[in-house]
């Protein structure tokens, strides 16, 4: 099993490129090198510019490559498709620029990735981990998005040889078992893989363990965080956006939650996966100083257990 782990601007609180707490890209990227990570994603586009000698020299500086950019957005409206497509120009034009890690021996296909996520709807957010009272879109609505999942997976691909991988995401209209099943029906793996992400499984009332098993044959990229049980319990116990439920510490250090590392590095063995796991801790941003500390302890927890 060939595993190498990278990590992600959300542990900073990364979330959204307009929130006005962020802490400066520069710094992420230096916090990222020091915790040990050789690999991060880009962020929410618009957050690290689009300005690639700058990111290179900075990259450059702290022994750095890209692992993947996000597309986190509305992908159901027809009318934002227009700005989706530019978002994979940009995005792409950019991460193929970047320094980029080996091929891991095994790995089915080389970062960086386009990770697509469906984001934007408060109906659904507020049932994010819901998935008794969320509403589902209609079957135009989902055929949609599904036609828009296309044309971006293949703009990637044909035009800068990079593939997407979808992220079913709490607060989204790709996030539950039904969801994540018709998906599988609809989008075929030629056009593009699944990252799967084991806090957005549990927290939306999945076995983390169970999905990674089952989608194994279609599982390109990996995202690790863990969940504190008792912020977990309390806000799903709220009328709650899924941010803001991270806000209060629902993401923690991994290890020091309730997802089982021991027996998913086991599975990771048996479905022979190889490639990269990311890990991350969404919080809000204003928490942003204590960042490189958690990050660090769950980096040293994975390793402490054989990745």
């Amino acid at each position: 099993m060939s595993i190498k782990i990278s990590g992600a601007p959300c542990c900073w609180g990364v979330d959204d490129s307009q929130n006005p707490y962020l802490p400066p890209w520069q710094r992420v990227l230096n916090e990222a090198s020091q915790a040990g990570y050789k690999g991060i994603e880009l962020g929410p586009y618009g957050y690290i510019p689009m300005n690639i000698e700058k990111v290179q020299v900075e990259l450059s500086k702290n022994d750095l490559t890209i692992i993947a950019g996000t597309i986190f957005d509305d992908l159901v409206s027809k009318s934002n498709l227009e700005n989706l497509l530019h978002q994979v120009d940009n995005i792409c034009s950019l991460i193929t620029k970047m320094p980029s890690p080996p091929r891991e021996k095994g790995q089915k296909f080389r970062t960086p990735y386009l990770v697509i996520i469906d984001w934007g709807h408060d109906e659904r957010d507020y049932d994010a981990g819901h998935p008794e009272s969320a509403v589902r879109l209609s079957e135009r609505e989902w055929d949609n998005m599904m036609a828009h999942i296309r044309a971006l997976a293949v703009r990637a691909w044909d035009k800068y040889r990079v593939r997407s991988v979808i992220h079913p995401h709490a607060g989204g209209y790709i996030e539950f078992e039904d969801e994540i099943e018709k998906l599988l029906e609809d989008i075929p793996y030629e056009i593009a893989g699944l990252c799967l992400d084991t806090g957005h499984l549990y927290y939306s009332k999945m076995d983390p363990i169970k999905w990674l098993q089952k989608c194994a044959d279609r599982l390109d990229y990996i995202h690790f965080k863990d969940i504190n049980l008792d912020i977990y319990k309390q806000v799903m116990e709220e009328h709650i956006r899924f941010f803001d439920a991270c806000a209060k510490g629902v993401m923690c250090p991994i290890g020091q939650g309730i997802i089982d590392y021991d027996s998913i590095h086991k599975l990771l063995k048996e479905i022979d996966y190889h490639g990269y796991i990311t890990i991350e801790q969404e919080r809000d941003p204003r928490n942003s100083d204590t960042s490189l500390r958690d990050v660090k302890q769950s980096v040293d927890y994975l390793k402490s257990v054989g990745y």
